[in-house]
């Protein structure tokens, strides 16, 4: 199934060339205003593509009579060397334009990309894996996006939209009994998820009424205590120092979702490159 484009985009990508070009490209002097040039876009790792939208507008508002021609697909995986898109339009605009659009197109790929090592390592298991808040300033519903084309899910979007009951929201509103009664007051309806450091706390937030529940940093024996102490009472959510390689064994000790910081802030860009030809 595709992901759904977040809203925003044509906002996102006017930023970002603002940010890049200013009052103007001094370079694109160096070029015929008239030149019209073809150009490819060649992805030179194995990677899970991701930012066609974005890339695409950074050329839209540029030179809105750009061509572009995709041959792959967001959330589609690729081998070294696959031809992504080509271009064809005017030259100043396509050179104006290369490095906006690529930096969304590694980064998001990145994302994606880390994404999908992190869900085949599920494939099939039930359990969910879930992206948080660690997202890179600016880019939070880009990499949103980007880690569901991955094949991952999506946490809450931020501060609005969800609450996540932290320790320093505990030790500020006294114990976990009045954090809950406050969350459930304002909550409006909103899912209501509080994060525990030890068995007990999960004991106290189950008689609290605790539906969700974030297992901070607990070990394998203790995930495994805790599915057995909850008894199915509420959803169960293991965090903190998750890896690639011992995601697995989390996923088997019966808790039912898997947050991993990593897919959105331990990245290294796709390698990209725009060639003319």
């Amino acid at each position: 199934m595709v992901a759904a484009l977040p809203p925003g985009i044509t906002g996102q990508v006017r930023l970002c060339l603002e940010e890049d070009l200013g009052s103007g490209d001094l370079t694109a002097g160096l070029i015929d205003a008239a030149s019209v040039s073809s150009v490819e876009v060649i992805c030179r790792q194995q990677a899970v593509i991701c930012g066609r939208a974005w890339f695409d507008e950074v050329f839209r508002q540029l030179d809105p009579e750009i061509v572009i021609d995709w041959l792959v697909a967001d959330g589609e995986r690729v081998v070294p060397d696959t031809l992504l898109c080509r271009l064809h339009g005017n030259t100043r605009a396509l050179l104006s334009g290369e490095r906006s659009a690529l930096n969304y197109l590694q980064t998001l790929s990145a994302t994606a990309t880390q994404a999908r090592r992190y869900a085949d390592q599920l494939a099939a298991s039930g359990v969910r894996i879930l992206d948080t808040r660690k997202t890179l300033p600016g880019l939070r519903m880009q990499q949103k996006y980007a880690v569901a084309c991955g094949g991952c899910d999506n946490h809450r979007i931020g501060l609005y939209d969800a609450i996540l009951i932290k320790e320093n929201h505990i030790l500020a509103a006294g114990s976990i009994e009045e954090a809950l009664a406050r969350a459930q007051q304002i909550g409006g309806g909103v899912e209501i998820e509080i994060e525990v450091e030890n068995l007990e706390d999960l004991e106290r937030a189950l008689a609290a009424g605790a539906r969700r529940v974030l297992l901070d940093n607990f070990s394998l024996e203790q995930l495994r205590d805790a599915v057995a102490v909850n008894a199915g009472r509420a959803r169960l959510e293991a965090s903190g120092g998750v890896s690639l390689e011992g995601i697995r064994a989390i996923a088997e000790t019966g808790i039912d979702d898997i947050s991993v910081g990593a897919l959105t802030k331990d990245l290294q860009a796709v390698d990209l490159s725009m060639r003319f030809v």
